[in-house]
């Protein structure tokens, strides 16, 4: 039993975190987050505390 769990777990769980691995990727390098993602880099450079307006 334990050889099957194993071996489930080794094809299935690499086959999940490629997948996750590729959604990611193409979630980051999405055409439309890119000003989002470029704030966010940008953000700790700003010389605003948070809470000040």
């Amino acid at each position: 039993m334990y050889e099957i769990l194993s071996k489930f777990a080794q094809t299935w769980g690499l086959g999940l975190f490629v997948a996750m691995f590729v959604v990611a990727l193409v979630y980051a390098l999405w055409p439309s987050n890119r000003n989002k993602f470029r704030e966010a880099a940008y953000l700790p450079l700003e010389d605003k505390e948070p809470g000040d307006e």
